[in-house]
């Protein structure tokens, strides 16, 4: 078998990428949004990065170094991302989003433009996060805000997120769950509506292989509020 280095990939002018990058076939860097013309906005990724086949980012992205996508991955334009982000295959982030670093995206996962997560947030697959209260209103444009995720906490494949609503610094977030309201910092929340059903301190291992899932299962309460902006 014969190995060839992809000659099938596009990168647009005035896209500045770091060194090491690894970039996979048929992947688009670059891509300009609607009405802007090729290169017209600068797209920074930084160093280390490795960015599979199919993957399209379009310009005007802030990434940090790291940055890893799946498969089929689509980066729309004007989001903030940090160091150490995967984002898995055939997931969608779209524009206008604010990313942390060391934040782990699953593969099929949707998120809006006007949503924020925090360093150490991870999404599980599946994931739909919303950010229009009223579809088709018109004025639906003036109040699209995505959900915001503290830092730390997680959220279980296939749940899905109501508009505006804050996920609190270290708290789970149910497989399946549909979150239609806040969530503290520090709890576990499951189910339709989704409620609070334990403390993230109540977790316990199944195979006791350890004795808490989560580091910040050992911190008070008051610890966890701390990490939550919100709270202050």
């Amino acid at each position: 078998m014969t190995l060839h280095t992809p000659p099938g990939y596009l990168i647009y002018p005035n896209v500045r990428l770091g060194e090491g990058a690894e970039i996979g076939w048929y992947v688009i860097l670059g891509e300009p949004a609607a009405g802007l013309a090729a290169g017209e906005r600068e797209t920074i990724i930084g160093p280390g990065a490795r960015i599979r086949s199919h993957s399209v980012i379009y310009a005007g992205n802030r990434i940090g170094a790291r940055f890893q996508t799946g498969h089929g991955a689509l980066v729309r334009e004007d989001n903030q991302i940090g160091d150490d982000v995967s984002v898995g295959s055939h997931s969608v982030i779209e524009h206008h989003v604010q990313i942390g670093s060391r934040v782990r995206i699953h593969s099929q996962a949707f998120i809006p433009e006007f949503s924020v997560l925090e360093d150490d947030t991870w999404v599980g697959p599946n994931v739909v996060f919303t950010n229009a209260l009223h579809p088709l209103c018109p004025r639906v444009k003036q109040c699209m805000k995505g959900p915001t995720i503290r830092r730390g906490a997680k959220i279980g494949a296939n749940a899905t997120l109501m508009p505006d609503i804050v996920i609190g610094a270290g708290s789970l977030v149910g497989a399946g769950a549909v979150v239609v309201r806040d969530v503290p910092a520090g709890v576990v929340v499951a189910g339709n509506p989704a409620r609070v059903i334990k403390e993230i301190s109540a977790l316990t291992c199944p195979y006791d292989l350890i004795d808490t899932p989560y580091g910040q299962a050992r911190l008070a309460a008051s610890d966890l509020l701390s990490l939550d902006p919100a709270s202050q």
